[in-house]
């Protein structure tokens, strides 16, 4: 018998089975104070635990306590006004509270609790997936899936299946005692012909028989070591999902470093939100000027590079790079671009064709992200050629401010409900 004893410390004043039950009992409140925190924080901070704040009668309980009950009419000493049977006027003005005048107002005091950095990614992403994604591939998994696969008779206690046990003991007990309950009926039998012919010898010997077998039948245990059977369930690699996110910016001169930044930024929220809820997910990152390249993250979100605006470049070099090394449909393939789409000449046209054409049957899902001023409401070259893409697959946004980026990456990557 294998007994496994948690013997992992909690913190101080702390219980981890309270902690749980307080985070599944608020989690709407808590889910609500998390995207407040999120107006308030950088992307450098996102990954970052922090104190929420619940409205105390958000988390109040009833309470039952003793009363003196019915109807009591009380003048307390010191009382210079009222006598017994006056009524109070209803005071004008709120209910008042704590650090405000005397009715002016509504005020509470909040619930501080704090959120550990896994706790508060957990709730952040909580309702956020990729879409239209599909167990599709094998590949190597890291975790498997355990299946049953029949019983046997040797496990842990946990595993016991007390139902199958007693149908094997009762088929123990049928299949043992079968030919003593035949011996005993044929015993029975026996005797009441020896009491009807008035044979006391016969009657004795009959008797004596039948508590022999009697005791015998009770000797039969009601279970035994060999009735017991226990679940057993098997490790079996199970189909994951498998994904390629492609993430395409532009990092062209019209791009100045406030349309970086935000572009930057929504990159940022993407790749935490990858690395948190996926594990077999992969993340390219191509960059293009006039002309395209595939850079690691560091050059990424940090090189300073700067040139003219050819988009197809980058397009082009995102299918060449699915079509080279994530061919044969065992990845989902996902894209997102971001860029202020000041796209010159043909460059705009040929680009929305080639994404129709050649990308789109490729993809689950593409996200293009449209960075601008928050005064510029007049829409791009290359915003307008993606409005002629008819594609359930297809999606666009447009950020003008930090404030923007969150809104818009719920919206495009929100959770799918059947």
């Amino acid at each position: 018998m294998i007994h496994l004893i948690d013997r992992r410390l909690n913190g101080n004043n702390k219980s981890a089975a309270n902690r749980e039950r307080f985070l599944r009992r608020y989690k709407e409140q808590l889910r609500k104070s998390v995207k407040d925190m999120i107006g308030e924080r950088s992307i450098t901070d996102m990954d970052k635990g922090g104190d929420v704040r619940i409205p105390a009668k958000d988390i109040a309980e009833p309470r039952f306590r003793h009363g003196p009950g019915g109807d009591r009419e009380l003048v307390h000493p010191g009382n210079r006004e009222f006598v017994k049977g006056d009524t109070i006027k209803r005071p004008d003005g709120g209910a008042g509270g704590a650090g405000r005048e005397p009715g002016t107002g509504e005020s509470e005091d909040d619930f501080v609790f704090s959120l550990s950095r896994d706790e508060f990614l957990d709730i952040f992403f909580e309702d956020l997936e990729l879409p239209r994604l599909l167990r599709n591939a094998l590949g190597q998994a890291m975790q498997k899936t355990f299946v049953h696969a029949g019983f046997v008779t040797d496990g842990a206690q946990c595993n016991l299946s007390v139902l199958r046990t007693l149908k094997m003991s009762l088929g123990r007990r049928i299949a043992v005692s079968a030919s003593i309950r035949d011996k005993l009926r044929e015993a029975q039998a026996c005797l009441q012909r020896a009491r009807a012919a008035g044979d006391t010898a016969a009657t004795a010997t009959w008797e004596a028989e039948i508590v022999l077998l009697e005791r015998r039948l009770l000797r039969v245990p009601y279970l035994d070591e060999l009735d017991l059977r226990f679940r057993n369930r098997v490790a079996v690699p199970a189909p994951i999902s498998r994904a390629v996110m492609f993430c395409l910016m532009d990092v062209s001169a019209s791009m100045d470093e406030a349309r970086k930044d935000l572009a930057k930024r929504f990159f940022a929220l993407l790749y935490l939100f990858l690395s948190r809820k996926y594990e077999q997910v992969e993340v390219v990152f191509i960059r293009h000027t006039d002309e395209a390249e595939e850079v690691d993250e560091n050059t990424f979100f940090h090189d300073p590079r700067s040139g003219g605006t050819v988009v197809l470049t980058a397009l082009e070099l995102a299918h060449h790079i699915a079509r080279e090394r994530y061919a044969g449909g065992g990845w989902n393939l996902y894209l997102a671009q971001a860029s202020d789409g000041d796209a010159f000449g043909a460059d705009a046209g040929k680009s929305s064709r080639f994404v129709e054409q050649s990308l789109l049957p490729l993809l689950r899902y593409f996200a293009y992200i449209e960075v601008c001023d928050g005064s510029d409401a007049h829409a791009s070259s290359l915003w307008a050629s993606y409005e002629t893409v008819q594609n359930e697959n297809f999606a666009k946004r447009r950020v003008g401010a930090r404030a923007d980026i969150y809104p818009v990456f719920r919206e495009l990557f929100k959770k799918e409900h059947a």
